[in-house]
């Protein structure tokens, strides 16, 4: 998919990696309706839209507010009269610490904004996609869907639980012939807001004490990155890479060559394997 021409939903645009999204994509052409809590900073990122001269409606919105989120796909459809690309972004990291360690409301909170948030977003603009039988869904990636986070259960739990929601809509969407595909992207080491409770926290301190040698050495990526790699994966998503999970250092034209051997050898995914 190209983004010209096209409307993309992004949440959590109001800063760091969504703000670059959000920013990248009308450079690529696509209308952008920005969400996020706080709309201070909407304002900040269609701002800096506009001045480049692209489309751009911001939408405050709380993703696990369903009626919220149905404002906010009322609105876009409103202003640009189609969806072509929901990108969930939105997420907290609030709950850091063992699991014996941090509240268990504040553990809560994170699986609700991260799961709940993204499924509510996409059976919000599922219908409308449904109806033209087209659309692209990405769902950020983040640290302990693949591996272990010591420190982290709730947002390791909750990015987890995100990619399998990935593989299995993408199945589901395929099993009734919709040509919507759903992939993951990780963004990688960004230093972004979400990383000030992990370097400031007391739990932070003891359990992702390494992360302070990242901002020392300047080892983080800028959000810039992971939005560039965003439009190379639109570009490449189709049936055999549908439901896949890429990362930010993906060479998506090397991707595009063997999708077919991805789908063949189940690729790019969270799997269980001997």
């Amino acid at each position: 998919m190209e983004l010209k021409g096209k409307t993309a939903i992004i949440t959590g645009s109001g800063a760091g990696i969504g703000r670059a999204i959000a920013v990248e994509f009308a450079r690529q052409g696509a209308r952008v309706v920005c969400c996020g809590r706080r709309e201070d900073r909407l304002r900040q990122t269609a701002a800096l839209i506009e001045a480049q001269g692209g489309s751009v409606l911001a939408v405050p919105a709380d993703v696990t507010d369903a009626a919220a989120v149905r404002n906010l796909v009322d609105r876009a459809l409103e202003r640009f009269g189609h969806i072509d690309v929901l990108y969930n972004n939105a997420a907290t990291f609030q709950a850091i610490g063992a699991l014996w360690e941090v509240e268990a409301d504040t553990w809560w909170a994170d699986l609700t904004n991260n799961v709940r948030g993204p499924m509510l977003c996409i059976k919000a603009v599922l219908p409308h996609m449904m109806a033209r039988n087209t659309g692209a869904i990405i769902n950020m990636n983040g640290g302990g869907a693949g591996a272990p986070f010591p420190g982290a259960t709730g947002y390791g739990s909750s990015k987890a639980a995100l990619m399998r929601l990935t593989d299995t809509l993408a199945r589901e969407l395929e099993h009734d012939g919709y040509a919507i595909y759903v992939a993951g992207m990780g963004p990688g080491s960004v230093y972004t807001e979400i990383w000030e409770p992990q370097l400031t926290t007391p739990g932070g301190k003891k359990w992702i004490g390494d992360l302070q040698r990242y901002v020392d050495q300047k080892l983080y990526r800028p959000p810039e990155d992971c939005a560039k790699a965003s439009v190379e994966l639109l570009r490449v998503l189709g049936p055999d890479l549908n439901g896949r999970i890429f990362g930010v250092g993906t060479d998506f034209a090397a991707v595009a060559r063997q999708a077919k051997e991805i789908r063949e050898k189940d690729l790019y995914q969270i799997r269980a394997r001997p």
